[in-house]
């Protein structure tokens, strides 16, 4: 089979080579999926930057997601499985034309619903789920904080958020990206293009503060969104875009900007800070990962949930795509097809 591998740090263009590597063979608990699409998600691009610390050493093959059919599986999984249609997440190895999976990390998905969508409803879609539904609940009156609100993560945090009768505002960056968020009904959409959305924000809340903050960026954005939280405030972080690419100069940058947390200070605000790394989740808690997989997948089907798809590439065009996805000018999912 074919599968995109992971050869250097060079860049997509140069660290990234198409060869053939064995077919995979499922082991007890594993399904086989031949491999109709993937996804792209940003930690794809601290990988392919070196600066993903839980991926696999070079060569590897990275990838969290696909959508394919069950083609083979292991001892102890239910025979239905057998030719269905799946969206599944991956420990890596999802730029492949052929992965091996956990089969509890596989959701049935129609015959109908596009590559782009289903995608979506892998590791962004659980991400969502869980920020939103298991560690950090959102209720009716909520003032909700989004960054990278036009991301993968961030639309479908942003369609929790309304879904649960909060205010959002969401921060995304540049003129379309805001007019699209306006346009899924985002209450406040703030250009962090414009200016420091800090101030943006607390103009619009007047003597009022924010309840949640769901937080991809890290870095100086921390305290920024410390002082806009109010009493009973919960800020999730679950990225760290701000790390950008300087090596352990830009670690040691991004700890800095983001300072210290004083947990006395945290009580005494009754303030709360929750880190989301699905990876972890994944390997601790698998159950709990497939659960907000699998939610996220009924909610799409009940219209909640509406993964907007930017690109669909062919699978030879993988480094242009990641070169597209780390610009930063991308919205919404960006998935391939083999």
């Amino acid at each position: 089979m074919n599968a995109w591998t992971l050869v250097s740090h060079a860049g997509p263009h140069e660290g990234f080579v198409l060869k053939q590597h064995p077919e995979p063979v499922p082991g007890p608990s594993q399904v086989r999926i031949a491999v109709e699409g993937f996804g792209l998600n940003y930690a794809d691009v601290m990988a392919v930057r070196g600066l993903y610390r839980d991926a696999p050493p070079l060569p590897s093959v990275i990838g969290y997601e696909v959508v394919g059919r069950v083609e083979a599986f292991g001892a102890d999984v239910p025979a239905d499985m057998l030719g269905k249609r799946v969206v599944a997440m991956t420990r890596f190895g999802g730029y492949a034309q052929q992965v091996v999976t956990d089969h509890r990390a596989c959701a049935v998905v129609p015959e109908d619903m596009s590559l782009g969508v289903a995608a979506a409803l892998a590791t962004q879609g659980a991400t969502a789920w869980y920020a939103a539904r298991v560690i950090c609940p959102l209720f009716p009156g909520q003032r909700v904080l989004v960054h990278s609100a036009a991301g993968g993560v961030g639309q479908l945090l942003v369609q929790l958020a309304l879904d649960a009768g909060c205010e959002v505002f969401a921060i995304a960056g540049g003129p379309e990206k805001c007019t699209h968020l306006k346009q899924m009904g985002a209450h406040h959409v703030v250009d962090r293009l414009s200016g420091p959305y800090v101030r943006t924000v607390s103009g619009l809340l007047g003597n009022e503060r924010i309840d949640v903050s769901f937080n991809a960026v890290g870095g100086s954005s921390y305290r920024q969104d410390m002082r806009l939280l109010g009493v009973g405030g919960r800020l999730v972080l679950f990225g760290g875009a701000e790390r950008g690419s300087l090596g352990l100069f830009g670690t040691l940058r991004f700890v800095w900007r983001m300072g210290f947390v004083v947990p006395i200070f945290l009580m005494m605000q009754s303030r709360s800070v929750l880190g989301i790394n699905m990876l972890k989740l994944s390997d601790r808690r698998p159950e709990l990962v497939a659960k907000c997989m699998h939610e996220a997948v009924a909610a799409a089907m009940r219209g909640v949930l509406r993964p907007y798809v930017h690109k669909e590439y062919p699978a030879s065009a993988l480094p242009q795509a990641h070169v597209d996805l780390a610009s930063g000018r991308t919205s919404g999912k960006l998935v391939l097809r083999w």
